[in-house]
């Protein structure tokens, strides 16, 4: 059928709309438990989602609107205390079955389960998160059907960097080509190309407009998509939208 001999995927925005329900919500619950008047509605959230992590997230939002906070000395250790309650909250909000996984997705990781592809994860979320999602959404045990999680700080520099893919690909132990990724942005279509690995798009709700030259398809969502269609995409060479 192909050469894919795995699919790596990629967590927000990707497996489930976790952004603007998810993230969000979590990161302002975070900001008022720390008596911080910070408020990211969506248009905002929008913008910052251009810097990939949760804590390098928080440090842009400081520089550009509250350069303040980062002459305070426990400037460092507010941001992780931050992170951490923000990671509780969103915990919180998927074991709640806030979250569902979008169209497609947890169809298509059956079909590959069943044809004998591997699995992993490409993400800057951190491994709390991919594991309450995975649990809550796809089911109890969905984490071990992941062969490889490559989550959180597992490599010091983010998506678009390459860094994350190669960590996977190394521990996977395959070469690029033989991978198919599956991505929402374009700081992950880059992350994986800059890799070597073939990527298909599924246009998240914060990534519409942005550029995807390069992806082998751009998708609405995995909703009519079979295992063989990926293999199709993944060995035309040729961008498919739909």
């Amino acid at each position: 059928m192909s050469t894919i001999k795995a699919l790596i995927f990629d967590v927000d925005g990707t497996l489930a709309e976790t952004e603007r329900d998810g993230h969000r919500p979590a990161f302002n619950a975070a900001f008022a438990d720390n008596g911080l008047d910070w408020h990211w509605d969506e248009g905002l959230y929008g913008e910052l989602l251009a810097v990939t992590g949760g804590k390098e997230r928080i440090r842009f939002y400081a520089e550009r609107y509250a350069p303040d906070m980062l002459a305070r000395p426990d400037f460092p250790e507010l941001v992780k205390r931050l992170h951490l309650a923000k990671t509780a909250h969103y915990v919180r909000i998927v074991e709640q079955g806030g979250l569902p996984l979008r169209p497609g997705v947890a169809r298509l990781i059956q079909e590959a389960r069943l044809a004998g592809l591997r699995l992993a994860i490409a993400t800057t979320t951190s491994p709390e998160n991919v594991d309450a999602l995975l649990r809550a959404s796809l089911d109890p045990d969905g984490t071990n059907w992941f062969e490889v999680i490559g989550a959180g700080d597992v490599v010091p520099a983010k998506k678009p960097a390459p860094d994350i893919y190669r960590w996977v690909l190394e521990r996977l132990g395959l070469p690029a080509s033989d991978c198919l990724a599956v991505e929402d942005s374009e700081n992950g279509l880059k992350s994986a190309l800059t890799a070597g690995v073939p990527c298909l798009i599924t246009i998240g709700e914060y990534t519409r407009g942005q550029d995807f030259s390069g992806a082998c398809a751009v998708l609405e969502d995995l909703g009519n998509t079979s295992l063989a269609d990926l293999a199709r995409l993944a060995d035309s060479g040729n961008q498919v939208r739909r």
